[in-house]
């Protein structure tokens, strides 16, 4: 009898022991198949809310909600075996207070069964890390532009390209560093802030449109799929899934019409009973 070993999942220290090391390779994904393609690739996996935009339509990411996010958490873990799996706390759901960010923490850990969560935001969300992480709950952080916070900074926009911005950002990673996260998120910020910010904190940073000076990088999967009708400026494209879909689509089309699709080999036929011919 055959004994197959049991892949050891990535944990939260062995990610945080790649500050200045091999970099971190992370995607989102939403759902169980995409996850168990990318898990023997990546180090980890984030349950983005970005959800909201690329599966269910949304402008931004506001109108995503707790369920939803717990629903699509559960589908990534009971996909992957070796990937981190990360998920978003959405927008409403931490803010209030630590004690509020707890409860809905606690939630997504026990019923998603995922290793950590992420949260927005840098100095005011401070409090917010350190009192999940005393209680025995990972905490990855995200900064720079944060896409919960766009009404307030008026759309998704750059931050860091001018040298008076910097002190509010490196600030904000400064504090979430201390406050106990083990990485972070760095969206959209300058090449050489980035590289400031990979400086300046002793935990992982990992870019989304803020260069390789980071100590890793994450991309939303679609975006890198080519499924995406306007993806962002940072995005490379490594594959055209959006055409070889609906290519495949246009031939299927073709063929129902024409009534070559299904053909013999694709129907299921009669069995024979003795005594028939």
């Amino acid at each position: 009898m055959s004994v197959h070993a049991k892949v050891k999942r990535i944990t939260v220290p062995e990610i945080r022991a790649r500050k200045n090391g091999q970099p971190i390779v992370s995607l989102t994904a939403y759902h169980a198949h995409t996850a168990r393609y990318i898990d023997p690739y990546v180090d980890l996996i984030l349950v983005g809310d970005s959800l909201g935009m690329v599966m269910y339509g949304m402008e931004t990411t506001l109108g995503v909600t707790l369920d939803m996010m717990i629903a699509h958490g559960t589908a990534v873990v009971r996909g992957t075996e070796r990937a981190l799996v990360v998920v978003d706390m959405p927008f409403g759901t931490y803010e209030e207070s630590p004690q509020v960010a707890f409860r809905n923490a606690v939630r997504v850990i026990k019923e998603t069964g995922c290793t950590a969560v992420k949260v927005e935001g840098g100095a005011r969300t401070a409090e917010t890390i350190r009192y999940l992480v005393d209680r025995g709950i990972p905490v990855m952080a995200h900064i720079g532009l944060t896409p919960q916070s766009t009404q307030v900074m008026g759309g998704f926009k750059t931050q860091g390209r001018t040298k008076d911005e910097w002190g509010a950002i490196e600030e904000d990673a400064k504090a979430i560093a201390e406050a106990g996260a083990f990485a972070v998120v760095v969206e959209g910020v300058a090449e050489p802030l980035a590289a400031r910010l990979t400086e300046l904190i002793d935990i992982p940073t990992v870019g989304i449109g803020a260069s390789s000076a980071c100590d890793g990088q994450i991309l939303v999967l679609e975006d890198m799929l080519g499924l995406s009708p306007r993806p962002p400026k940072f995005v490379k494209e490594y594959a055209t899934m959006g055409a070889a879909i609906a290519g495949a689509a246009e031939a299927y089309a073709e063929e129902v019409r024409s009534r070559a699709f299904p053909a013999p080999e694709h129907t299921y036929k009669m069995k024979k009973v003795d005594g028939e011919v």
